[in-house]
């Protein structure tokens, strides 16, 4: 019997999302779905409403928790990764209050930045982990991460854990449909190509019928920073760079040294930045989360249709060789010729029975290239001090990191970064 193993299984809307989907799809039945994941009661609240699925759906795949993560992983063919190491509490809580300390504010915290160099450092070693698992039980299954940040989780696996790694990222998906939307523009036969690093990819060209259609995308959108709105950030990226951004606005105040400065508060109010955002949704998520449980995990006449994640559908490629196109994170062997090849990039990949082929980009706008390369510098340096243990190269990220050094001082970013550290304590054993 074929297996999908899913780890944080007890992230279980996703799961749901996710294997959900690949009881759906006709060439994944008889396939086991095996659930990990360190909470158990949330990881027996996932096997109860996927087997609640099994039933409404009539699917034939086997649905098993684990306790045992290699016996999760053992004979795996494909593996997902959605997990979150810390937690809202301590972790993310202690990303953000820190840096407040010294006047360093963030809205998500979960790629680069002060917040996603930590979540990076706590999250590296269990994904180390799963890597030497995956080569004494599965060594050839085909490891999907979703989990941020995405570049440097998806480049340590492939580069240092050695698993056959693509990252996915809802964003690309989203890009197209969220600005057209946005700007009462039809999608319908619209052609894009987006190419770049994860969570900063660019809409690189966008057409229809041959026309290019960024002259009329710029000219709504400069009408539109006239008011308050939600994607302001990237709309003053796209009018001033010349090219519009996958990931959302409050992702990308945070990004660059534009946006967040304690010397002009009023860039907060213009462009509309929501300053801990992250938090929040994490206190809202837990709360809903009370009354979502019962109706979503005891309904024994729970429906699902096949959401838009790229999982199944890369699933089904695999399995029945017909191609499917995704944009996915891989390393950068060539395909975008103006950035690192030690970094992670992302770029339009083709999915076949041979498995995730990357495809040729070539140069990005130089611009793009250059504002890519900001974010990294941060990113490589993030794990070099990961997988070295130097606490130089942690100081290094930080300094690296332009919203960071736009802010603070270098002896205040290494304070920062040293108070993290003891804050984080046996989350980030490798540095104790």
């Amino acid at each position: 019997m074929s297996k999908i193993t899913f780890l944080g299984a007890g992230s279980t809307v996703f799961a749901k999302n996710v294997l959900g989907d690949c009881m759906l799809t006709p060439a994944l039945q008889g396939f086991e779905l095996a659930l990990y994941d360190i909470d158990t009661e949330r990881l027996k609240d996932s096997e109860t409403m996927l087997n609640n699925l099994k039933a409404t759906t009539g699917s034939t795949c086997v649905v098993n928790a684990y306790t045992d993560r290699k016996e999760a992983l053992r004979g795996a063919k494909f593996v997902v990764n959605a997990i979150q190491v810390g937690g809202y509490d301590p972790c993310t809580i202690t990303d953000f209050e820190i840096p407040k300390k010294y006047g360093l504010r963030q809205t998500i915290a979960d790629t680069i930045g002060i917040g996603g160099i930590f979540r990076n450092l706590r999250t590296i070693p269990v994904m180390l982990g799963f890597a030497e698992d995956m080569h004494e039980v599965c060594p050839d299954a085909l490891f999907l991460n979703y989990t941020n940040p995405m570049a440097v989780l998806t480049n340590v696996m492939n580069t240092y854990g050695g698993i056959r790694t693509v990252g996915l990222c809802h964003s690309v998906q989203a890009c197209i449909p969220h600005l057209f939307e946005h700007l009462d523009m039809d999608q319908t036969g619209v052609k894009a190509k987006i190419a770049g690093i994860n969570h900063m990819a660019w809409l690189l060209e966008v057409t229809k019928d041959g026309e290019d259609l960024y002259p009329e995308i710029k000219r709504r959108a400069a009408l539109k920073q006239q008011e308050k709105h939600h994607d302001m950030v990237r709309y003053e990226m796209m009018l001033k760079f010349g090219y519009y951004i996958t990931e959302s606005s409050e992702h990308n105040a945070e990004y660059h040294p534009y946006f967040i400065k304690r010397n002009y508060p009023e860039l907060i109010e213009r462009f509309n930045i929501p300053l801990d955002e992250y938090p929040r949704r994490c206190i809202d998520q837990i709360d809903r989360w009370k009354k979502m449980r019962e109706e979503l995990v005891n309904d024994k006449n729970l429906e699902h249709k096949r959401s838009h994640e790229y999982a199944s559908y890369i699933f089904e490629a695999i399995e029945t060789n017909v191609p499917f196109k995704i944009g996915g994170n891989v390393m950068n062997t060539g395909l975008i010729t103006n950035l690192p090849k030690e970094a992670c990039v992302e770029v339009p990949c083709l999915v076949d029975r041979s498995g995730v082929t990357p495809t040729y980009v070539g140069d990005l706008p130089p611009q793009c290239a250059a504002l890519n390369r900001t974010n990294i510098n941060t990113q490589l340096l993030t794990i070099e001090a990961a997988m070295t243990g130097r606490k130089e190269h942690i100081y290094h990220a930080a300094m690296l990191d332009p919203h960071t050094a736009a802010e603070l001082s270098m002896d205040d970013i290494i304070a920062m970064c040293n108070d993290l550290i003891e804050a984080h304590g046996d989350w980030l054993p490798q540095f104790k």
